[in-house]
């Protein structure tokens, strides 16, 4: 079943504003099928995967007249995965100057390559926008609560990519080991400076294996065998290919606040249980906390990004081991959030943080209270 994408919505009102639309997402999230969703829209528009070596060299001029007979008297052009084009800002660039009532739409699923062609020839006039795997706010569409309690174990078992959700548990994990051991690693794998495809996996197994707790690159160094310079970098890497993304430490410079700290989490938790290899149902696993916790997190973030909700997100301990697992900035607000899968008994804020920052709220976010939380109601 095709699933409403919430950020289809948000697109089609940023349409022929004079901006270049540019969708990053990882391989097999359903840029794809998005781009196509918004094409039936619009008849006269025309798709290029750039994949195709034909577009690919059409499209790899600075020549005017030669794109605009390629492009002819389409209205709305898309790019599929355009960080293939050579030069694709400049391209981009003369496109919108010298037609001004073409809107292109780029997708791209290399964040760290196409961001790079196009911050400064597109400077002031494009927008950015991520696509996640389905969102529990977008399965929401078809399914009441009831349901979705029922799905809840599988989730945080496969995912939420879009060929894995709701598939037989067989198929749900060939596609699973499909993507994690194949185009996982595509983009990543395509970079010069990255050679070793090895020290990548060891690494996620590492990330993987630590769910919820704070990172020490040099205790992963160690670990791994490998040094904290290229453990940054790597770590670095996999955020920009979409793979994982950085929780910081919160802190006004309080003196029992740990600072310059982070936690690491997975924007699909079956990919991490696929890189472990760890398909075990909840009752069978020791990384429960950890799985809801980066789920909920996950899943917050993608309904503020889907919806243009701008927030700094962190999580908070101090030296004494005080913690909060996560915390929303905005406007000056925290709202501070603690997981639990179950909730057996009345759980505080922290003392030391009430103190601090008198004005913040606080919520436990367990199995029965997760739908508000995550659909931003």
């Amino acid at each position: 079943m095709l699933y409403q994408r919430t950020l289809q919505k948000e697109i089609e009102k940023r349409l022929f504003k004079g901006k270049v639309i540019v969708v990053y997402g990882a391989r097999r999230v359903g840029k794809t099928t998005l781009m196509n969703q918004i094409l039936k829209k619009y008849p006269e528009g025309k798709y290029l995967n750039c994949d195709l070596l034909q577009y690919k060299s059409a499209l790899e001029t600075t020549n005017s007249e030669l794109l605009h007979d390629f492009i002819g008297n389409t209205k709305l052009l898309i790019l599929d995965e355009a960080q293939n084009i050579r030069d694709i800002g400049k391209v981009l660039k003369i496109i919108i100057d010298n037609f001004p009532d073409i809107q292109v739409i780029a997708t791209g699923s290399s964040s760290f390559e196409l961001s790079n062609k196009l911050s400064e020839p597109l400077t002031g006039r494009s927008r950015f926008f991520q696509l996640y795997p389905y969102s529990l706010e977008e399965l929401y569409q078809k399914y009441n609560l009831i349901e979705l309690d029922a799905r809840l174990n599988n989730i945080l078992r496969f995912g939420l990519y879009p060929e894995v959700f709701d598939q037989p548990e067989e198929e749900s994990i060939e596609e699973l080991l499909n993507i994690a051991s194949t185009y996982l690693y595509k983009d990543i794998l395509q970079l010069d400076s990255i050679k070793r495809a090895d020290l990548i996996l060891k690494l996620l197994k590492a990330l993987a294996l630590q769910l919820g707790n704070e990172i020490s690159y040099s205790e992963i160094a160690r670990l791994i065998g490998e040094n904290v310079h290229t453990i940054k970098r790597y770590i670095a890497i996999l955020e920009q290919a979409f793979v994982i993304f950085r929780l910081p430490s919160f802190s006004q410079n309080l003196r029992k606040e740990l600072g310059k700290r982070n936690k690491i989490y997975f924007y699909d938790i079956g990919i991490g249980n696929a890189i472990i290899m760890n398909f075990n149902s909840l009752e069978n696993r020791n990384d429960v906390g950890g799985l809801w916790e980066n789920f909920c997190i996950v899943e917050r973030i993608k309904h503020n990004q889907n919806h243009r909700k701008y927030k700094n997100y962190y999580f908070w301990r101090t030296y004494s081991q005080k913690e909060i697992d996560y915390i929303e900035e905005s406007n000056g607000k925290l709202s501070a959030f603690e997981f639990k899968w179950v909730t057996s008994k009345s759980i505080k804020a922290p003392k030391e943080f009430i103190s601090a920052y008198p004005e913040s709220s606080f919520k436990v976010i367990d199995n029965k209270s997760y739908i508000d939380f995550i659909t931003g109601r």
